[in-house]
């Protein structure tokens, strides 16, 4: 496609009234428009063909596309004009795909070097799923600017979106380097737990109550039980990927958010000898693995993780918490991942969820709606913004009381920003091994 630019329009403008002058003033004057026209068109051909060309414009072939849900990136392609003929200096570009990828729509600039143009394209994903990169357009200016030059690749790049497992491995590193405070905590075996390792000699600050009475008397010396980390705990990831839980927080769906913490939490959990398993769920029962053990086990979470869809049902705790329940046959700890947006659908879970306190521990994991907070603190300025804040601030106080019920019950919460879930849900994994609560 060929096309004028804006300064072959301004000037075909500007010489309308010098033609309509022209004429008016002298009786051949009327000559002067269509000279005018046919120069600047002539201009326009010279110009058009002195610029690259469009059949010797190819595109190199494109690397394979991955892409991870919630993490920028860039995606990059290149362009080559023939071996022969002029070239442009600077290439304008604009890329399409699919909308859960997330592309910026701005036009990109390139500077064309050895005949070639390297294009890069930022973008975003928004939610997991098969997508793919549709078209490139590419454009460039002739000489003297007067026209644009313009060709069009189908493309149909296969660009599908995944979890973002580069962020739990940076997460699980940072958490468990040698240097970090939190990973040298996570280390100690000895001490720790509940389960009986050695006697040794009492020493200047240890607990007194670890001292072994009998065993000193029959040594004639003060001995202290020594204890270490108790192993082989069955931790369940129940991820709620009902509809609510579709919904996005700080621009990535809340079911993802939930996914990367829980495979984080699951990392964690299998470092120290845990097992573990995930069981999605929204109406039905989706998704569950049983408790597996083992790093190699890590591999087999990630391909689960990667079958959870987003859901447009419903979620039903009551079915939920009763077949999960009903799969466990020792006691766990059940890390819920969900969030309280209906307080009907609270309630019900509330009910369900005595039955299954009586065996196991519950830990739920909630995402602070940083939206309906801000809503809440803004300074009204109109009475549509007091009415956003008065209901923003009944969802949030319902929100408490569920939260509330729940720590009477006898469930833990983690209640953490978006951004630091995973860290806050693997905290609280360990205070509740350290306090001897599994």
């Amino acid at each position: 496609m060929i096309y004028p630019t804006r300064r072959a329009v301004t000037a075909m403008a500007a010489g309308v009234p010098v033609a309509l002058l022209a004429g008016v003033l002298t009786p051949v004057g009327w000559i002067a428009g269509p000279v005018w026209i046919a120069g600047l068109l002539l201009l326009v051909v010279v110009d058009a063909m002195s610029g690259g060309s469009r059949r010797g414009l190819e595109l190199d072939a494109p690397k394979p596309m991955r892409a991870a849900v919630g993490r920028s990136d860039m995606a990059g392609l290149r362009v080559q004009f023939g071996a022969k003929g002029p070239v442009p200096r600077t290439v304008e570009a604009a890329l399409s795909g699919e909308a859960r990828l997330g592309l910026d729509d701005a036009t990109r600039q390139a500077t064309v070097s050895d005949r070639g143009a390297a294009l890069a394209f930022p973008f975003t994903p928004n939610r997991r799923g098969a997508a793919s990169l549709d078209a490139l357009w590419v454009r460039w200016r002739g000489p003297m600017g007067l026209v644009w030059k313009q060709k069009t690749f189908a493309l149909d790049i296969a660009a599908p979106v995944l979890t973002d497992l580069k962020w739990v491995r940076d997460q699980a590193v940072r958490l468990f380097a040698r240097d970090a405070l939190f990973g040298a905590k996570t280390q100690l075996e000895i001490g720790e737990g509940s389960e009986f390792q050695a006697l040794r000699d009492f020493q200047a600050g240890m607990d007194r109550r670890s001292i072994d009475w009998k065993q000193s008397a029959r040594h004639a010396a003060l001995l202290a039980k020594e204890f270490r980390t108790e192993r082989n705990h069955n931790v369940i990831m129940a991820l709620d990927c009902g509809r609510a839980a579709c919904e996005p927080v700080g621009g990535i769906p809340r079911i993802d958010r939930f996914i990367h913490a829980a495979l984080l939490l699951s990392y964690a959990c299998l470092r120290s000898g845990d097992r573990t398993g995930i069981f999605a769920f929204d109406s039905q029962p989706r998704v569950t693995t049983g408790a597996v053990g083992g790093l190699d086990a890590f591999r087999t979470l990630q391909a689960v993780v990667g079958r959870i869809d987003y859901s447009t049902h419903e979620t039903n705790y009551t079915l939920a918490l009763a077949t999960l329940s009903g799969q466990l046959q020792r006691r766990s700890l059940i890390v819920v991942f969900t969030d309280f947006t209906d307080s009907t659908a609270a309630e019900l879970m509330i009910e369900s969820l005595g039955r299954l306190l009586r065996r196991h521990l519950v830990l739920f994991v909630v995402l602070r709606d940083d939206e309906l907070e801000g809503l809440t603190a803004a300074d009204p300025q109109t009475p549509e913004d007091v009415s956003r804040a008065v209901v923003a601030g009944t969802l949030l106080r319902e929100r408490e009381t569920v939260i509330g019920r729940l720590r009477r019950m006898g469930a833990h919460i983690v209640d953490a920003p978006a951004e630091r879930v995973g860290t806050e849900v693997v905290n609280a994994y360990l205070d509740l091994k350290r306090r001897d609560l599994l």
